[in-house]
């Protein structure tokens, strides 16, 4: 039977069970690991399961048995590619697992900026709501995505998603391809400027790439709309965090929301998290992925990408 390591096992959650992967082979489990303890780890495995560990020259250099690598995830860019295919080895990963968890949680974050939650839920709990002779309080203004226009970097599976659901809202969806690849008619191919001038909502669905990373800068912000909220789902670099801070601090662009920091977990010493504007800023732990059924598809999916393997047959494969 083949030695199955995985090395990343807390990154799916402990309420997620794994079982099924033990019918494969012999599993070891580690709860996580680092550059450091990896090499050692994975010397004897002949699959390895990995989430966001790099896994490259350095710390596979010792696994002679290795022939497929499996991510908990769908982005790869923990792994050198041109290395492994130098080695002969297979990397598999999870696609389209968190469409629905992904999209879902775009626009709760969309919401919780655009409707003033914050500020209105506290006025409720502080006991004002209750004090006052009214029925309702609106002093902070806040608006509908009907009519606006919704703009989206990255027309991939989430992004389709994403564009259906603002659509349905009575938004006109607007998008930018970053490799310029995309088929997608359905709605309004525009330009990185025309999507920054003409957005209220821009959200990000791109990978992290030589064409994305760092292209939400404070050049971009200066382009948008003051009454402009940004959504980022995709990666954390894809924004320059020190450039939507001041953003934000100078009236740049009216709101964020953020399941992704450029490190993770975000340090003190990331401006962002100085901004405590919660009526502007709203900041979760890269979660947006993460809902019970999506992380339970994320080991199901795994577990037929390396029954496949061993059947002889290709799935997933990048």
């Amino acid at each position: 039977m083949p030695k199955i390591v995985i090395l990343e096992r807390d990154t799916i959650g402990l309420d997620v069970p794994i079982d099924q992967l033990g019918q494969l082979g012999e599993m070891v489990v580690y709860p996580l690991s680092t550059a450091a303890n990896a090499s050692e780890r994975i010397h004897d495995a002949d699959i390895v399961i990995a989430n966001k560990c790099p896994l490259n020259a350095d710390t596979l250099k010792n696994a002679d048995n290795l022939k497929l690598i499996c991510e908990f995830a769908t982005g790869y860019d923990n792994i050198d590619l041109a290395y492994c295919r130098e080695r002969g080895i297979k990397i598999a990963n999870v696609r389209n697992y968190s469409t629905a968890a992904v999209t879902q949680h775009t626009f709760a974050l969309c919401f919780y900026i655009l409707g003033k939650l914050h500020h209105y839920d506290e006025y409720v709990k502080s006991g004002a709501y209750g004090a006052q002779d009214g029925f309702a309080n609106f002093e902070l203004p806040f608006h509908e995505l009907a009519g606006k226009t919704w703009g989206i970097v990255g027309m991939g599976h989430i992004g389709s998603s994403v564009a259906k659901v603002a659509a349905a809202f009575g938004c006109r969806v607007i998008f930018f391809s970053p490799t310029g690849k995309s088929a997608c008619t359905e709605y309004i191919k525009v330009s990185f400027e025309e999507l920054l001038f003409e957005s209220d909502f821009l959200s990000l669905h791109c990978p992290l790439s030589d064409l994305t990373r760092g292209m939400m800068n404070l050049s971009a912000f200066k382009k948008m709309k003051p009454s402009a909220i940004l959504i980022n789902v995709a990666r954390g670099p894809v924004v320059v965090d020190e450039d939507l801070y001041i953003a934000l601090s100078e009236n740049i662009i009216a709101g964020a929301g953020l399941d992704v920091t450029g490190t993770e977990p975000m340090k003190a010493s990331n401006p962002l998290s100085q901004f405590t504007d919660s009526n502007r800023l709203i900041i979760t732990p890269h979660n947006a992925w993460a809902t019970i059924e999506a992380r339970n598809r994320v080991v199901s999916e795994t577990y037929e990408n390396i029954a496949a393997y061993l059947k002889g047959e290709s799935r997933n494969l990048v």
